[in-house]
């Protein structure tokens, strides 16, 4: 039976891991093993643990250990959060079944949340080198009133509950991070085998307005997948005016067959103040990565600032088709809000500045 459950797991490789993306049901129990990513896919195999059933209702506890279904890197929980989903693909399917029926209804024009779990987590150092999103997306303002630095913690990110491929391990280590000690600590008998630390705690209530994930927005343009999480991150003063900032994770995914590559993007902010500003470019985060079938996924983050506590983005996303067909992918719209800001960095662990 263990030769079978082997033979499953290794029908994908992805980068860094093996089966990450494979069935859910076939691998249920299965070993599980690191893959060395070379470019002519010769992969060396290690160990890593054994599959468990993913949770269909509540919620995955502190210390669980995943790999993640999409980027296939290992990773560790620290503890939930929950968000307002906003979908309008659920909306628009909404509306075209009303229309179909000859009913007349305003409801898909607007997106009403739905309640989603999201889970902050570290990811294993070793599976950076091999991931498809920025590792050091979660950034920080630096402390001081007229700062515009913005720090990073590295190896820190958001994953939602339908992508979490939980394991076992019976290494007394199994993730490798810098605040792997720092936040958790071993329980063996425990399931899962880690529990928080206090520091852990302090961390999350000290830092919860800049951490926190509540809306999360959604929109597929022909197999082209869009999530936008906004994240305020506090108010500075520049030249005697406050400026307010926020960062943004979009993450594109090809939920297709053919293969597209991204080449422009275009955004519309809007500031409360009155003014309404549109942005051009090449690409994204100067990359212009390929969605294919292999490698459907790619992650960014980037911020923006304005004068005014509140706002609007929108935009689209120039995409072309292997056979040079292009078309526009829209960025669903999100708001950006303000919280109470208290001009704190981030408590005790700041990673390296940025910018």
């Amino acid at each position: 039976m263990a030769a079978i459950r082997r033979l499953c797991v290794l029908k994908v490789v992805v980068p860094g891991l093996v089966a990450a993306n494979a069935s859910r049901t076939a691998l249920c129990g299965a070993f599980v093993y690191q893959a060395g990513w070379v470019r002519n896919m010769n992969s060396r195999l290690q160990s890593v643990g054994i599959l468990e059933t993913p949770k269909q209702q509540g919620k995955y506890e502190t210390g669980q250990l995943f790999l993640h279904k999409v980027f296939g890197y290992r990773g560790i929980v620290l503890f939930p959060w929950v968000a307002r989903l906003y979908d309008r693909d659920v909306a628009s399917k909404t509306e075209e079944r009303n229309l179909e029926e000859g009913l007349y209804t305003t409801a898909g024009k607007e997106v009403k949340g739905k309640t989603h779990t999201y889970y902050q987590v570290l990811i294993d150092s070793r599976d950076c080198p091999y991931i498809r999103a920025q590792t050091e997306g979660v950034t920080f303002l630096g402390n001081t009133e007229n700062s515009r630095s913005l720090y990073a913690i590295p190896g820190l990110d958001y994953v939602s509950h339908e992508d979490v491929l939980p394991y076992t391990s019976s290494d007394k280590q199994p993730i490798q991070h810098e605040l792997f000690d720092r936040f958790l600590t071993a329980q063996p008998g425990r399931i899962p085998p880690f529990t928080a630390r206090e520091t852990l705690r302090a961390w999350q209530e000290k830092n919860h307005p800049w951490l926190e994930l509540s809306d999360v927005h959604r929109e597929t343009t022909e197999n082209i997948r869009v999530t936008v999480i906004p994240f305020y991150m506090g108010c500075r003063e520049a030249h005697n005016a406050n400026v307010y900032w926020w960062r943004y994770c979009i993450r594109l995914e090809n939920l297709g067959e053919e293969t597209v590559q991204l080449r422009e993007r275009h955004w519309r902010i809007f500031s409360l103040s009155g003014t309404l500003e549109t942005v051009r470019g090449r690409g994204v985060i100067g990359r212009e990565p390929v969605l294919s079938k292999e490698q459907p996924a790619f992650q960014y983050s980037s911020h923006v600032s304005l004068q005014a506590p509140s706002g609007h983005m929108w935009g689209t996303f120039r995409m072309e088709r292997s056979d040079g067909h292009m078309f526009d992918c829209r960025i669903p719209p999100f708001s950006l809000e303000s919280k109470s800001d208290d001009n704190s960095s981030p408590h005790g662990f700041v990673g390296p500045k940025r910018k």
